[in-house]
């Protein structure tokens, strides 16, 4: 009789292991991609942020002496407007809140505000590096390239909250460019050619994006850098993407594996 009950018991544990692993194997998506369009991108632009409004796309670029805003033509690529940091900042990542538009700098643990003449009208501080910007319309979502998450207060810009992003229970880092879509927080990840896709509410990776091979490098004797760019039109449900030092911007259609 214990061998017995020695047994179903065995046979209980294993079954709701194997059930607890099945579910956490689903608990992540899938997703492959479609090229709907592309569109022409300044190969020089060393992208930090994207973002897209009304037609127009604006872009954050890195690099010490070429950081700068910018706003662009998304059907021609035509720049037409643009502001240029001080040589001593590195730029980073950008969003677009309350008729403001916020950048990060790199290591100068420094944040600038403009409006849209692109005029700076304050300036903000962090004690972390500063990478990607996003927001959900009431807050602003901030990575420092670590697995971390940080939930500043747009008019404070204080930090209201920080969380850590993992996925299967395992910690995510060098966590890049942000985007708010949909509820939802598409990230790319530091030299790696898939985007993470995260829940704001408990910061647990819900799907992953493979965009292995959407350029084709051999196609261009520029050096190419790594994916970094995520932009999305809410209006019209489209989603753009491209690198740093890429010559395409991408428009794309997602659908799970």
């Amino acid at each position: 009789m214990k061998k017995l009950h020695l047994i179903t018991f065995s046979l209980i544990i294993i079954l709701f292991l194997s059930f607890s692993t099945n579910n956490l194997v689903k608990s992540v998506n899938y997703y492959d991609y479609d090229i709907i369009n592309s569109y022409h991108h300044d190969k020089n632009a060393f992208t930090q942020g994207l973002i897209y409004k009304n037609g127009y796309l604006f872009e954050g670029t890195g690099l010490k002496g070429e950081s700068s805003l910018r706003k662009i033509k998304l059907d021609t690529g035509e720049i037409v407007k643009i502001h240029y940091l001080k040589n001593k900042y590195f730029g980073e990542g950008i969003t677009m809140l309350n008729n403001k538009i916020y950048q990060l700098t790199w290591k100068e643990n420094t944040g600038f505000i403009y409006n849209f003449n692109f005029e700076i009208i304050d300036k903000f501080s962090y004690p972390t590096e500063g990478w990607g910007l996003t927001n959900n319309g009431k807050e602003l979502i901030m990575s420092d390239g670590s697995s971390k998450l940080y939930f500043l207060d747009p008019k404070t810009l204080k930090k209201k909250k920080e969380m850590t992003v993992t996925k299967n229970n395992k910690k995510i880092s060098n966590i890049n460019e942000l985007e708010y879509i949909k509820g939802k927080i598409f990230a790319n990840i530091w030299q790696k050619n898939h985007l993470i896709i995260i829940n704001p509410e408990n910061a647990k990776v819900t799907g992953i994006l493979d965009l292995e091979g959407i350029i084709n490098r051999n196609n261009y004797t520029h050096n190419i850098n790594v994916l970094n760019g995520i932009a999305y039109d809410s209006k019209n449900n489209r989603i753009f993407i491209t690198g740093k030092l890429w010559p395409k911007i991408f428009e794309i259609e997602i659908f799970k594996k």
